[in-house]
């Protein structure tokens, strides 16, 4: 476990950047952990029917692969104090047309930078800007943590 340094960080600079790949098979394993087993995360039909383009995402399970890298970054998930954003816009997951069902078909890309930091009481502010293609799928994404 590395502690953050927090009077070496400045505001505006990137500290994580990742691709995290997500399939249908990442679907049926998050409503299998989660409980949500909604067919819009799952029934092309379906989510047709209630007016999506198609199956998306969990928005919990966005929220959950964005701030993974982060806490790999940090090394401790206990230096975590607080976690928001706002689902912005629902994230389509394709049916893979050959291969697995495990096949990524999308990803989201996270890039997080300094906000804000008290090195004096050892917090620190992380936004996160988190996009599907080129929709911003989270926003306001903000990750307070402290030594």
């Amino acid at each position: 476990m590395n502690p953050i340094d927090f009077s070496a960080l400045t505001i505006g600079d990137t500290v994580v950047e990742s691709e995290i790949p997500l399939s249908r098979a990442s679907l049926v394993d998050y409503a299998a952990a989660s409980g949500d087993h909604n067919p819009i995360h799952w029934n092309e039909r379906f989510a047709r029917e209630v007016g999506l383009d198609g199956v998306i995402a969990h928005g919990m399970l966005s929220m959950a692969v964005v701030i993974a890298p982060l806490v790999e970054w940090l090394g401790d998930p206990g230096a975590i104090v607080d976690y928001r954003t706002r689902f912005s816009a629902p994230v389509p997951v394709p049916d893979a047309e050959s291969g697995s069902p495990a096949t990524p078909t999308t990803s989201l890309t996270m890039t997080a930078t300094v906000g804000a930091v008290d090195a004096a009481v050892g917090t620190a502010r992380i936004d996160i800007a988190v996009k599907s293609g080129a929709a911003d799928v989270l926003s306001r994404t903000q990750v307070r943590i402290s030594r």
